[in-house]
């Protein structure tokens, strides 16, 4: 009895050390097909496995898909068309029939099954299914050479696997539509300021080009100053929209992680304006959600604009901060300054300011003239 009591032990010990492993592996990536191909190569090297696959079924269509695979056999990556399609077990789990535990079953590979030579000794495979709540999400095959009956612990143990590849899916798809999501409002918000803009420089110049029309007759020179004026203004609300409409259409955080955009923007401001800036970053920034990773890189954006056109500044810092309560960044100047309280810096302060409004955060500016100038923005989780 003390004997089959330790060896429960052990056993149950091995599979919380599989499963917490499959979690970290999981939990490291937000990066789907990297998260499951470390899951397939951890359950292969802990569960003593030789090779294994998943296929997800697309959102719109149904239709399954090759998501990952670790170890395939020759057969299968020498000619990968037979890793399309439907078999056996995605038409058992379309239909409803792989639905839980006791349905995780040792079935033969009808992809391997007419096959002789490349399979390295594989010829069957579990299939365990993948879901959220009671949305099917696909399948994933583990295959061995020498497999037994799954017994009722094999089968809980692989069933809680599938359990946590379900959640890694739907968290996974959750992010990209909070990205998308994300991409469509800061769209939307860019094309606002372009008309705000380009309404405010238009007003602007039209203000001047009628004072230079009042004054043609009794002061030619006082006219044609204001309509250096206006062509001042033109050029510079003309540069101001191009650079929106360059925002509008590039994807700064497209593959990259709020660090990683925000030292790109750096490199690319200290190109052009001459502007040395330092970045620093203290904690874990690679995972936030879309909207607040682009509303963050927007106002980074604007701040370090400004000092690189307006302040003066010879050097410029930024700090990224993950508290733990939040995201608090800091952009810091060492420019001539100004009175927060006598300006508003134009509408790129206000659209910061609309920025962390909208993301729940504050906009805190701290400058005087004659000091430089640092915004601190703080984000709560």
């Amino acid at each position: 009895m003390a004997y089959e009591d330790a060896h429960k032990l052990l056993r149950r010990n091995r599979e919380l050390s599989i499963l917490n492993a499959i979690a970290e592996a999981l939990n490291r990536s937000i990066d789907l097909p990297q998260a499951l191909e470390s899951v397939l190569r951890l359950a292969a090297e802990l569960l003593d496995l030789r090779a294994g696959w998943v296929w997800l079924l697309d959102e719109t269509t149904g239709e399954p898909h090759l998501a990952a695979a670790q170890f395939l056999p020759p057969a299968l990556t020498n000619e990968p068309e037979r890793m399309t399609g439907s078999c056996y077990c995605l038409d058992t789990f379309r239909q409803g029939d792989l639905t839980g535990a006791a349905n995780v079953n040792v079935v033969t590979c009808s992809r391997l099954k007419a096959l002789v030579d490349g399979t390295d000794g594989l010829r069957y495979h579990a299939s365990i299914p993948i879901y959220s709540h009671t949305d099917k999400l696909g399948v994933m095959n583990v295959a061995s050479t020498d497999w037994r009956e799954l017994d009722a612990d094999d089968l809980r143990l692989l069933y809680t696997i599938g359990y946590q590849l379900g959640i890694a899916v739907e968290r996974a798809r959750l992010y990209a539509r909070s990205a998308q999501a994300a991409k469509v409002e800061e769209r939307n918000r860019l094309a606002r300021e372009i008309h705000d803009t380009l309404a405010q420089g238009l007003t602007a110049i039209s203000l001047q080009l009628e004072s230079a029309d009042a004054l043609i007759d009794e002061s030619p020179a006082r006219a044609k100053d204001k309509v250096r004026k206006a062509l001042d203004l033109a050029r510079l609300n003309l540069e101001e929209a191009r650079r929106s409409v360059l925002d509008l259409r590039a994807a700064p955080l497209l593959d990259r992680s709020l660090p990683e955009a925000i030292r790109a923007l750096v490199d690319q401001i200290a190109r052009e304006r001459g502007l040395p800036i330092d970045v620093r970053v203290d904690g874990g920034l690679e995972r936030l959600p879309g909207r607040i990773e682009a509303g963050v890189y927007r106002i980074v954006q604007e701040a370090l604009n400004n000092a690189a056109r307006h302040s003066g500044a010879r050097r410029a810092a930024v700090d990224l901060v993950d508290t733990g309560a939040g995201l608090r960044v800091s952009i810091a100047d060492d420019g001539r300054g100004f009175d927060p309280g006598a300006t508003t810096r134009g509408f790129g302060l206000t659209g910061m300011r609309e920025r962390a409004h909208l993301l729940g955060g504050t906009l805190d500016i701290d400058s005087a003239p004659g000091r430089g100038t640092r915004i601190v923005l703080v984000v709560p989780s």
